[in-house]
C-alpha cells in the first residue's frame, strides 16, 4: 500500500461530517426513490452495500458495492439557491446523499482516497453522474446536465471495511493514489472532453475508479465514440 500511495500529510487531514442520512423507497416526485432521505442521530452500522436501512429503488443505476455512499458538499447548496433562487429549499439531504460536511469537494477530494470513518474504512470510487431524478425533485428543467456541466456532482464510497460508525465521527485520511486525478479533473474528462487521448489515458490509470466508470473509459478509448447520455440526463431518448 506504501508503494501505491502518497504519503498523507502532517497533520493527518480530518475532515468532520456535518450529518448521514438514509431513506426509504418511497413514492415521491413522480418515481419511486428513496432520496427524501433523514438523518441518523447515532451509531448505524455501514456494510459493504451501504448504511443499514438505506434503500435504493433503481438497483442497476444506484446502490451496490462500487456506490455504497454517495457524499455531497453542504456548501454546494448555496450556490444552487443563488442560481435559482429560493423556489425550493436548498439544502442537505436534497441531493439524496449519505454523508454531509464543509471543506470535501471536488477540488480537493481525490478517485482512491482512503478514508477511516469509524470503525469502517472506505474509498472514492467515483464521481456521481447526475440523472434526470433530480430535474423532477427539485423542479429545475436540466438541473443534472447543469450539474454535470460544473462538476459539482458529488462523489461515491466504496466500502473497504465494513463497522459501525456516526456522524460524530471524522473522516481520517488515511492513504492516496501518487498518480490521483481530484473529482473535478476526473469530471473534466469524462464530461467535459469525453474523447481526449491523453485524459482517457490517465483515467485509465486510475485503478480505484469503479468498474462501471472505467468500463465506459475503456469503450470510449476502443471505439472514439462517447455513449447516449440522453436518457440518463433528461429521462428520455434522443429526439
Amino acid at each position: 500500500m506504501q508503494d501505491a500511495s502518497n504519503p498523507v500529510p502532517s497533520p493527518t487531514p480530518t475532515f468532520q461530517l456535518a450529518n448521514i442520512y438514509r431513506g426509504k423507497v418511497t413514492e415521491r416526485y413522480g418515481l419511486q426513490t428513496a432520496m427524501d432521505k433523514v438523518d441518523i442521530a447515532g451509531d448505524v452500522f455501514l456494510s459493504d452495500t451501504g448504511l443499514d436501512g438505506d434503500e435504493t429503488a433503481d438497483k442497476k443505476h444506484h446502490g451496490g458495492t462500487e456506490r455504497a455512499l454517495h457524499h455531497y458538499p453542504q456548501e454546494h447548496y448555496a450556490f444552487w439557491r443563488e442560481k435559482h433562487g429560493d423556489i425550493q429549499d436548498w439544502q442537505a439531504p436534497g441531493m439524496g446523499e449519505n454523508i454531509s460536511s464543509v471543506g470535501m469537494t471536488e477540488d480537493t477530494v481525490c478517485i482512491g482516497d482512503r478514508y477511516q470513518w469509524g470503525d469502517a474504512i472506505i474509498e472514492v470510487s467515483q464521481p456521481r453522474s447526475p440523472c434526470f431524478k433530480l430535474n423532477q425533485r427539485w423542479e429545475v428543467e436540466n438541473l443534472s446536465v447543469d450539474m454535470q456541466a460544473i462538476s459539482r456532482c458529488g462523489w461515491l464510497y466504496r466500502v473497504i471495511q465494513t463497522g459501525t460508525v456516526n456522524k460524530q465521527l471524522p473522516l481520517v485520511l488515511l492513504s492516496r493514489p501518487k498518480n490521483a486525478m481530484t473529482l473535478r479533473e476526473v469530471c473534466d474528462v469524462f464530461f467535459g472532453d469525453p474523447l481526449n487521448t491523453e485524459g482517457l489515458a490517465k483515467l485509465r490509470e486510475q485503478s480505484a475508479l469503479s468498474d462501471s466508470w472505467m468500463g465506459k473509459v475503456k469503450q470510449r478509448q476502443e471505439t472514439n465514440e462517447v455513449e447516449n447520455w440522453n436518457f440518463r440526463l433528461l429521462g428520455r431518448a434522443a429526439p
